[in-house]
């Protein structure tokens, strides 16, 4: 469950502003005791260094941070034993190897998620954890057997902490059109799915996405990626009121949209705290990247979409319901994310949201906000609708006529 899927608590942000030259105190000082402690590898970076250790039919293995078309010309010149050896040696380092071709991240990523298991396992009857420590690791467990289901294509995944996730619906090697659903604060491997309120999740967000782009365009083929591959921040605390996070996150988006196989165009669909990486990382993005759409937004971190640097078609949409309108955007040093994206003057088009109810509501089928979103990402824009009296959005469909005339 994300935090803001809850009732908003509008004082601990205005609290927040008060506790900017703290947040700096303790930034500084946690900066220190970081920069001098000597942590031990996480799992992928072991995987990472037993990689660069190692060998395949008398051939030194290439730097795994090699440009991941050279990554890609060193899979290729293997054989199918070959890949499918590196993938069970090192299933952490090559399932989060930008360049490895895809399938075969979807084998090393099953493979380190059923070691993961095993180790939940483990712990759930470790007696030197506390029974709380125990309960988590039941939950993990069973999280990972939930990943490991038939059929699933995990794209990357890392267990180290709450863990990161990325799962593909659909062929992305061959798809026409591919959507990435970047999601908000909360999001971890036990939160990647849901059984209540199954849409407010990123595997329900991008499923449903896949089903509804299916039926805009049975003839287009799609790809959806449910992309909670960076750490969000956990609750509506001051990771959620700054940009830190954020930049992190940008950074692997857009190494993720650069990575991507093939030339189709990319669509971003950005919720909550995601449409903050998403406003950061969009002056950096590939010109594939054709649209960004956010939903739910506390800001993007400019005053206006022309600030964000990006050839993308800019949407947003909000529900009337949703109760981030009512936090406060502004941006003062680090804290706070800027301009309110639906306002007339940001300059992004604004989309109908009829049916959303809410802030976790958007990917909900039949709502006008998810019909939308698959107009955009299988490039029916003259399909979209727009929200009421919107002249930004009224204009660039008139546009996009005109254009289809011409």
């Amino acid at each position: 469950m994300t935090s803001f899927d809850s009732p908003p608590q509008l004082n601990v942000w205005r609290a927040l502003l008060a506790l900017a030259v703290v947040f700096v105190m303790l930034a500084t000082t946690g900066w220190t005791v970081v920069r001098n402690h000597r942590a031990a590898p996480t799992p992928l970076e072991a995987s990472l260094s037993a990689w660069e250790r190692g060998s395949i039919g008398g051939r030194s293995l290439p730097d795994p941070d090699a440009a991941p078309a050279r990554l890609t010309r060193f899979f290729a010149s293997l054989d199918v034993q070959q890949r499918h050896r590196l993938a069970a040696r090192y299933p952490l380092a090559v399932g989060n190897m930008n360049g490895a071709p895809v399938k075969l991240r979807y084998r090393a990523n099953r493979i380190a998620i059923d070691e993961a298991r095993k180790t939940e396992r483990e712990r759930m009857h470790d007696e030197r954890l506390s029974p709380a420590g125990q309960h988590e690791a039941g939950r993990r467990m069973h999280r990972y057997e939930d990943l490991l289901a038939e059929g699933r294509q995990l794209l990357a995944f890392d267990p180290l902490g709450a863990g990161r996730i990325a799962e593909v619906f659909g062929d992305l090697g061959k798809a026409q059109r591919v959507s990435v659903v970047v999601p908000g604060v909360d999001t971890d491997v036990l939160n990647f799915q849901r059984t209540d309120r199954e849409f407010a999740a990123p595997v329900g967000m991008a499923r449903s996405l896949y089903l509804e782009e299916r039926a805009a365009s049975p003839s287009t083929r799609t790809a959806v990626i449910a992309w909670a591959d960076y750490t969000a921040p956990s609750g509506l605390g001051m990771d959620a009121a700054t940009g830190v996070r954020a930049e992190e996150g940008a950074v692997r988006l857009n190494t993720l949209v650069r990575t991507l196989p093939g030339r189709s165009p990319i669509a971003l669909y950005c919720h909550s705290y995601g449409s903050v990486v998403c406003g950061v990382a969009a002056h950096a993005l590939p010109s594939r990247v054709s649209d960004i759409a956010v939903a739910g937004s506390p800001g993007m971190r400019v005053a206006n979409a022309a600030q964000l640097g990006t050839s993308a078609r800019v949407w947003a949409t909000r529900d009337s319901d949703d109760w981030i309108q009512d936090v406060p955007y502004m941006a003062v040093g680090w804290l706070g994310h800027g301009a309110d994206p639906v306002s007339s003057g940001f300059g992004a088009r604004v989309l109908s949201a009829w049916g959303a109810k809410g802030h976790a509501g958007y990917f909900e089928p039949g709502t006008e906000s998810l019909r939308n979103f698959a107009e955009i990402g299988v490039g029916a824009y003259r399909a979209v609708s727009c929200a009421h009296e919107d002249d930004v959005c009224q204009k660039g469909l008139s546009d996009m006529a005109e254009a289809g005339r011409a």
